[in-house]
């Protein structure tokens, strides 16, 4: 196994409280098996045009809805199915391992669901959680400047001014996915007056419709560019407090809540990618074996490493359901930087193993690779986790010393 995953493969497995999974693990099983059927029908034939034709799998997100995809973001009182976040993994990876686009939007809805699931708003929860699952309702998540600057990376680029019954908001955030006219997506931001840090912030959905705020096409990208990812524009823009998922004062715990999931939900994307590759791979090998042997990445080690991470990701998974403040953050930053680095060696591997017909335009191999880069540089990128694997063990050293 490679040194770079040497730190995830070690994160002990903590015990998830005693229950009876017989039934969870049925209902999972039929759950998956749908998804793989939808993602084989309406997703297989749609692969090229999302990736070259920048194609938004819109009829494919709607569908997965109906199908129960996103319902393991949610409580069983709001449309969940009780299968928690593993479950939110296992569709994500399902969905990678043919389109990491579609992987990618199955993330933001999820993930705003989740914080929505976990703000203090239960009229928020009750009107909007159960159209989210059944794919009514599309979402985003607005976090990636939030999350860096909380962590001291950038500055925050949305400020929030308490008025009578909610918030104006002003500013620019550059990109955002998953959304349009009819989506809405989760973001947070510093209030004025309040206290620095992440106790002074409001989150809030944002009605993509509503006044004071615009969408605007941005930049193109090299993959990804089926996901509609569009700057977003505030201007005086109004949101109301039945909007908010947490005010100032509740924040730095609300942050505590959602931030652990929000990153291992990411491992989804690199399990799913990485066994394409594995894929790619061995079927390579049946015909070229002989000379793929002198390449450094073989396929029995990426995929001993895949299965260590799947591992880890369900154990940890199970964890958070069970208790969303559980002390696993470091767990958590070391398995996504290990995921994210792995899927890059694991599509350079695919790469050199296909050779030439890798190559080509319409080859997967290359477009895996593309898309591998992503997993390492969305938020929280490779340098940020490393950024804050450093510190929270700088800081326990600290204490360790004291």
């Amino acid at each position: 196994m490679s040194a770079t995953f040497a730190a995830a493969a070690a994160i002990p497995v903590r015990e998830a409280c005693a229950r009876d999974f017989t039934g969870q693990l049925e209902q999972s099983s039929a759950s998956l098996a749908t998804v793989k059927k939808l993602i084989a029908d309406m997703l297989a034939p749609k692969v090229l045009d999302v990736d070259l034709k920048a194609e938004y799998p819109q009829a494919f997100l709607r569908a997965l809805g109906t199908a129960g995809g996103f319902r393991g973001a949610m409580a069983p009182e709001f449309g969940g199915n009780g299968l928690g976040l593993k479950h939110v993994i296992q569709v994500m990876e399902e969905a990678s391992k043919l389109c990491l686009s579609t992987g990618f939007l199955i993330w933001c809805q999820t993930a705003c669901a989740r914080y929505i699931q976990m703000s203090g708003n239960s009229a928020l929860k009750g009107s909007f959680l159960p159209r989210i699952a059944r794919g009514e309702v599309l979402v985003g998540t607005g976090l990636s400047n939030t999350v860096k600057s909380c962590d001291t990376i950038e500055d925050f680029r949305l400020s929030a001014k308490k008025a009578d019954g909610g918030y104006v908001v002003n500013g620019v955030l550059p990109w955002v996915s998953n959304l349009g006219t009819t989506h809405y997506f989760a973001t947070g931001c510093p209030a004025e007056g309040q206290a620095r840090g992440e106790d002074g912030l409001v989150f809030f959905l944002v009605d993509c419709q509503q006044p004071g705020f615009k969408l605007v096409d941005c930049a193109h990208f090299v993959a990804l560019d089926g996901t509609r990812t569009l700057a977003c524009h505030f201007r005086d823009a109004f949101v109301p407090d039945a909007m908010v998922l947490s005010h100032p004062g509740q924040s730095a715990a609300y942050v505590r809540r959602i931030k652990p999931g929000m990153i291992l939900a990411q491992m989804g994307l690199g399990l799913g990618l990485i066994e394409a590759c594995v894929d790619m791979m061995k079927q390579s090998n049946k015909t070229h074996a002989h000379v793929n042997q002198y390449l450094d990445d073989q396929v029995g080690d990426i995929e001993a490493a895949l299965q260590e991470a799947r591992a880890a990701s369900y154990a940890l998974a199970d964890t958070l359901s069970a208790d969303p403040q559980a002390d696993v953050v470091l767990d958590i930053l070391k398995l996504r930087l290990a995921g994210g680095e792995y899927a890059v060696k694991a599509a350079h591997a695919a790469m050199l193993h296909m050779g030439a017909r890798g190559y080509l335009q319409k080859s997967p191999a290359q477009r895996r690779l593309r898309e591998s880069y992503f997993i390492a540089i969305v938020t929280p990128a490779t340098k940020h986790l490393r950024r804050e694997i450093a510190r929270i063990e700088a800081g326990a050293a600290a204490c360790a010393v004291a």
